[in-house]
């Protein structure tokens, strides 16, 4: 079975994640989107909402699993015997950032990442952004998924 980890925090979930997930279905039986615990971020969401968010929107996936994490994202690959790491790339500072990553990680445990694109309509979305719309109580209705508007 070819299992993938999508890691991140997810925080919200946006409509760049969304595309990213969607289009890796055809690639793997199963994808683990894991949101990863970490105590010392400051986040708007709490993790249940974070997590429901995701289940929600991928409701009717049966490929879809959704977890939590702490620690290493490779050693939570091998915890759930997952061969790929998966991540989307919006720009050049994204990708300098996760290729020193997936070196480390391939170096260290010989998990490979597979990088997707994100779709030209999304690439300037980040849960960064997302947050400071709501923040400012600006309409971040065309960032996100439906589950995550409230």
């Amino acid at each position: 079975m070819r299992r993938a980890v999508f890691p991140g925090s997810f925080d919200p979930i946006t409509n760049g994640h969304y595309d990213i997930i969607n289009r890796a279905l055809p690639l793997f039986d199963e994808i683990i989107v894991a949101i990863g615990v970490n105590s010392d971020k400051k986040y708007m969401f709490s993790l249940e909402e974070r997590k429901r968010f995701i289940e929600e929107t991928f409701k009717d996936e049966p490929k879809i699993k959704v977890t939590t994490y702490e620690g290493l994202t490779t050693d939570y690959c091998f915890e759930v015997n997952a061969q790929f790491i998966l991540r989307g790339l919006r720009n050049p500072a994204d990708f300098e950032f996760e290729k020193a990553i997936a070196h480390t990680n391939r170096f260290l445990s010989k998990i490979e990442t597979v990088f997707l694109l994100t779709a030209a309509s999304t690439s300037f979305i980040s849960s960064s952004i997302v947050r400071d719309v709501i923040r400012n109580k600006g309409d971040y209705s065309k960032l996100v998924p439906e589950p995550v508007k409230f």
